[in-house]
């Protein structure tokens, strides 16, 4: 089977995932705002995401496409400064159609945020939300910054991605 990634990306964290994630399977990639980011040309589809507000950034082209993502595997990966838990999932079930929740396999990687890379309005938001935030060390990181990129974080999705270029070609 073959497949692609398609992602959205503010900052570059999501790209970064995106380009090592190709590098490691041989699949392309694709920023969304692109025009030949289709994903109709292939068996699979890998979609990579930034948490921004609570909220995927991927979601209107998610929308877009359903009528192609309802017919073939998805993987999908969310990038944010949170970990896989409740938090993280109930950004997802508000962002996606449920349809594509269920049959998905998600990833959530750990990204990066630099203070002094963010747009005014961003850095003023997280100043915001940083203070108000009731998790200390949460709040701290939103007013500092973090980084906890990890090439060897996508070795799972690589795995996932493996698994279906060596399967016969049938579509869920």
């Amino acid at each position: 089977m073959n497949g692609a990634i398609f992602y959205a990306t503010r900052y570059g964290s999501t790209a970064q995932y995106a380009e090592w994630i190709s590098e490691a399977t041989g699949i392309s990639s694709f920023d969304v705002n692109r025009a030949d980011a289709d994903p109709s040309h292939y068996d699979f589809v890998v979609i990579g995401a930034p948490v921004i507000y609570h909220k995927l950034a991927i979601r209107n082209w998610v929308r877009q496409k359903m009528a192609t993502l309802k017919t073939r595997p998805v993987l999908f990966f969310t990038v944010s400064g949170a970990p896989a838990g409740s938090k993280l999932d109930g950004w997802i079930a508000n962002s996606l159609p449920g349809t594509l929740i269920e049959r998905m396999h998600h990833f959530a990687l750990l990204g990066r945020q630099n203070p002094g890379d963010l747009s005014r309005f961003d850095r003023m938001m997280l100043i915001i939300g940083g203070l108000k935030n009731r998790d200390r060390v949460a709040g701290k990181e939103e007013l500092e910054g973090f980084d906890y990129m990890d090439k060897a974080s996508i070795q799972p999705i690589v795995k996932a991605i493996q698994q279906l270029q060596s399967s016969d070609g049938v579509r869920n």
